[in-house]
């Protein structure tokens, strides 16, 4: 078998997988809730470290990261771009236990939106303007005193490979007005796992975690052209294929 007809075919296989251990391994999930938000997460994590060697084992997808070293002892605000469904998977394996700001439909597609909810997610109306940001500070601000992290994608959706939307405010809000700071995460993994995409291409996703941003004394709209800065600048590197002083996750 050639080589494109075998990455295709470990593509649709790794696909077929993802979803099918969803409808599997949901109700396992649901059956933790009554043992607590700690049970569950650590039973999502185990399925995402299962989904993560399952994309190297048939796509040959790998993640190489750097800046671990860069991630505070305390609960923070993540900011990174969507750029494919990896990332909502690996950065539960990266990165502490933490919450995500999300669109609130997706609470509402059987037995994942379910396994969702009990992950405590800021569900936001996406249209609802003010209202929402206000939602995202609030709701935010509690999480994190909990010690969850929160983990936002400033464009709001999935962008494709070297394009980019404006970035919103509500992260940089919310680390201001909880006193945390912000920790940019630049990473490639729409070269490899395009938007709505079956095909993967084998390889390996470069994560990079920046250095915390103090927000401290700062305004949100400096401090979000701060992360739109850097995040651009290590995915121009990425690009030009700098090596970097990764780690393997």
């Amino acid at each position: 078998m050639r080589g494109g007809a075998r990455q295709w075919l470990g593509s649709v296989a790794f696909t077929l997988l993802l979803f099918g251990s969803v409808v599997v391994y949901a109700p396992v999930v649901l059956c933790t809730a009554p043992f607590g938000h700690t049970v569950t997460y650590r039973f999502v994590g185990y399925w995402a470290a299962w989904i993560m060697a399952s994309l190297r084992g048939l796509c040959g997808l790998k993640v190489e990261v750097s800046g671990l070293e860069n991630l505070p002892g305390e609960s923070a605000v993540v900011l990174m771009k969507h750029s494919s469904a990896w990332e909502t998977i690996a950065q539960l394996v990266i990165f502490p236990p933490q919450t995500w700001v999300m669109k609130r439909e997706l609470l509402w597609v059987p037995l994942f939106g379910w396994v969702l909810l009990l992950l405590r997610p800021i569900a936001i109306d996406r249209g609802a303007g003010r209202v929402a940001v206000q939602q995202v500070i609030a709701r935010g601000q509690r999480r994190l005193e909990e010690g969850l992290w929160v983990v936002i994608f400033p464009e709001g959706t999935r962008v494709p490979a070297g394009e980019t939307r404006r970035y919103g405010l509500s992260g940089a809000l919310l680390a201001i007005a909880a006193g945390k700071p912000i920790i940019p995460v630049a990473h490639n993994s729409a070269d490899f796992w395009p938007r709505r995409g079956w095909y993967k291409r084998a390889g390996t996703i470069r994560l990079v975690v920046g250095e915390p941003i103090d927000t401290r004394d700062r305004e949100a709209r400096e401090l979000t052209e701060a992360v739109r800065s850097w995040i651009d600048g290590e995915l121009a590197r990425m690009n030009a294929h700098e090596p970097v002083d990764a780690s393997n996750v």
